[in-house]
C-alpha cells in the first residue's frame, strides 16, 4: 500500500492517525496521508501569517508573475493531475483533465486581477479621499470531495492574488491533488508557507482552522448543516465566511422549447460528476402538453450513457465516492419505483445506475432533497406561474436551466426563479469569469468573476487634508 508524503509546503504532521484514500471504481487504497492535529493547524497558520506579510510587499507586478508561473507549472502537469484525480475520485478522465485546466485557467485569470486591484478617489471637501484595498491575511480554504481541484483554486486563487496566504484543507477522502498542487507551487516559486495543505478530518484540522484567531477568513464548500456550523463558529470571531452549499436546481422545460435539444442534454445535466454537483439539475420540471414526448426523448439519451472505468476515455460516469454517499444514494430510491433506468457495473467500486423517477409528488423527499447522486424526478407543471411556483418551492436555490425559445418568458422566468445562476437553453453554471453563489440555504457571498479578488480583502479609508492646520 503507497504513502503519500505532504510536500514541504504542507502539514508535517505529528498524529498518529492517517487518512485511507480509496479508488472508487475498485475500493483499493491507493494512498495514505498523515492526518493534521490542532497543533498542526496552528503551526501552519504561525508559517502563513510569516509568509504573508512577504508576499503582500512584494510589487504588484511580481506577485502576478509568480501566479503566472504556478499557472504554466500546472499546465505542465494537467495530465498527472488528471490521472490523480482519476484514482482519487473516481471522475472521468475528460473531467478530470478540464478540472486541472480550470486550476490553471483561474490561476492565470487570478494572476490579471493583482495590478487593477484599484480604490477609489471620492470626492470630499477640504482634502482628498482615496480607499485603499488590503489583504486580510491568513485564508482558510476548505475544499470538498466533489469537485476538489477546482473548487480549491476558487479560494485560493484569489486570495493569494490580493496578497494573503492561504492554508487550504482538501476532503478527507481527496487530497492528493491538493497535496500535489503545493508541490507545484514551490516548484512555481511560489514562497515557502504561503500555500500550504492540511489534509485531516473536519471535526479536528477544520474545526481548528475555522475556529483559529489568526485565520482572518474562511471559504467553506460543503454540505449546509455543516455550513452552517462554520458559519456559527466563525461569527464567534467575527471572521467573513463565504459558503458554497446544497443545491437542488430545476431544468425547466417549456412546450415551445427546441424539445429534442433540451431532452439530449438532460441527462448531463444531473449525471456529471456521477450527480456529485450542487448545480445538478435534479428537478426536471416539463410543461404537461410536452411531458409525454420528453420522456420518450429522455428514455434512449439516459439509457445510453455509459457508465464504467473512469480512467477509460469512452465512459460518461463514474462511480460515486464512497460507500458511505452510495448508500445514501440508494435510500432515495424504491425497487419498484416508476422511472428510466441506466446501467452501471456491478462487483467492486461504488456504482449507481442513472435513475429518472416518474410519478413522484413535488413533496416527496426525493424531489426537495438534495440526494447527491445521478438520481432525478420529473414533475409536470401547467403555465407559466405553476413552473416557477414549482422551481422556488425548495430551501435552496443555486442553479437552473430554462428550456423555452420566447426571449420574453425567458427573461420573466430568470428574474422570478430564486437562483443565483440560471442558463437559458443551457445547463452551464460556472465559468471563472463570472460570479457564483447561492440564494437561501445555499450559500452566503460570491465567488469567481471580476470581483473575487475583492472579496479577500479589507477596504481602508483615507482622508488627507489639504487646507493645512488651524491657526
Amino acid at each position: 500500500m503507497p504513502s503519500f508524503s505532504p510536500s514541504p509546503s504542507s502539514s508535517s504532521s505529528s498524529s498518529e492517525h492517517e487518512l485511507h484514500v480509496l479508488n472508487p471504481a475498485t475500493e483499493e487504497v491507493v494512498a495514505t496521508v498523515p492526518a493534521a492535529t490542532p497543533q498542526d493547524v496552528h503551526a501552519a497558520v504561525v508559517r502563513a501569517a510569516k509568509a504573508q506579510e512577504g508576499w503582500a510587499a512584494l510589487a504588484p507586478g511580481e506577485r502576478a508573475r509568480l501566479l503566472r508561473r504556478f499557472a504554466a507549472v500546472v499546465d505542465e502537469h494537467v495530465e498527472e493531475l488528471a490521472r490523480l484525480e482519476v484514482r482519487e475520485a473516481g471522475h472521468t478522465i475528460g473531467n478530470a483533465r478540464w478540472e486541472a485546466g480550470n486550476v490553471r485557467d483561474l490561476l492565470d485569470y487570478a494572476a490579471g486581477g493583482v495590478e487593477r486591484l484599484n480604490g477609489r478617489q471620492i470626492p470630499v471637501p477640504g482634502g482628498l479621499d482615496v480607499t485603499i484595498l488590503e489583504p486580510l491575511g491568513v485564508v482558510g480554504v476548505i475544499a470538498p470531495w466533489n469537485f476538489p481541484m477546482p473548487i480549491a483554486a476558487w479560494g485560493t486563487a484569489p486570495a493569494l492574488a490580493a496578497g494573503n496566504a492561504v492554508i487550504l484543507k482538501p476532503a478527507e477522502t481527496t487530497p492528493l491533488t491538493a497535496l500535489r498542487l503545493a508541490e507545484l507551487a514551490l516548484e512555481a516559486g511560489l514562497p515557502e508557507g504561503l500555500f500550504q495543505v492540511l489534509p485531516g478530518e473536519g471535526p479536528v484540522a477544520g474545526d481548528a482552522l475555522v475556529g483559529h484567531p489568526q485565520v482572518a477568513k474562511i471559504v467553506f464548500t460543503g454540505s449546509t448543516p455543516v455550513g452552517k456550523q462554520v458559519l456559527a463558529k466563525g461569527s464567534a470571531l467575527l471572521k467573513p465566511v463565504t459558503l458554497e452549499l446544497g443545491g437542488k436546481s430545476p431544468n425547466i422545460v417549456f412546450a415551445d422549447a427546441d424539445i429534442e435539444a433540451a431532452a439530449a442534454a438532460t441527462p448531463m445535466s444531473f449525471l456529471d460528476n456521477s450527480g456529485q454537483d450542487c448545480c445538478a439539475r435534479t428537478r426536471i420540471l416539463v410543461q404537461r402538453t410536452a411531458y409525454d414526448r420528453f420522456l420518450e426523448l429522455l428514455a434512449p439519451a439516459v439509457e445510453s450513457v455509459l457508465v464504467g472505468d473512469p480512467a477509460d476515455e469512452k465512459t460518461a460516469m463514474g462511480p460515486l465516492i464512497s460507500k458511505v454517499q452510495l448508500e445514501r444514494v440508494r435510500s432515495y430510491v424504491i425497487d419498484d419505483a416508476q422511472g428510466i433506468r441506466g446501467t452501471a457495473p456491478e462487483g467492486p467500486g461504488f456504482w449507481f445506475p442513472p435513475t429518472v423517477l416518474t410519478g413522484v409528488e413535488p413533496h416527496a423527499r426525493v424531489a426537495v432533497e438534495e440526494v447527491f447522486g445521478p438520481v432525478a424526478v420529473v414533475l409536470p407543471f401547467e403555465d407559466e406561474a405553476d413552473a416557477i411556483r414549482l422551481a422556488n418551492a425548495t430551501e435552496y436555490g443555486l442553479s437552473g436551466s430554462i428550456w423555452t425559445r420566447d426571449v420574453g418568458r425567458a427573461l420573466r422566468v430568470s428574474q422570478a426563479v430564486r437562483a443565483g445562476n440560471l442558463s437559458v437553453n443551457s445547463h452551464a453554471s460556472v465559468r471563472y469569469w463570472t460570479p457564483f453563489g447561492g440564494y437561501k440555504q445555499s450559500g452566503l457571498g460570491r465567488e469567481l468573476g471580476p470581483d473575487a479578488l475583492t472579496a479577500f480583502t479589507e477596504t481602508k479609508n483615507v482622508f488627507i487634508s489639504t487646507e493645512g492646520p488651524a491657526q
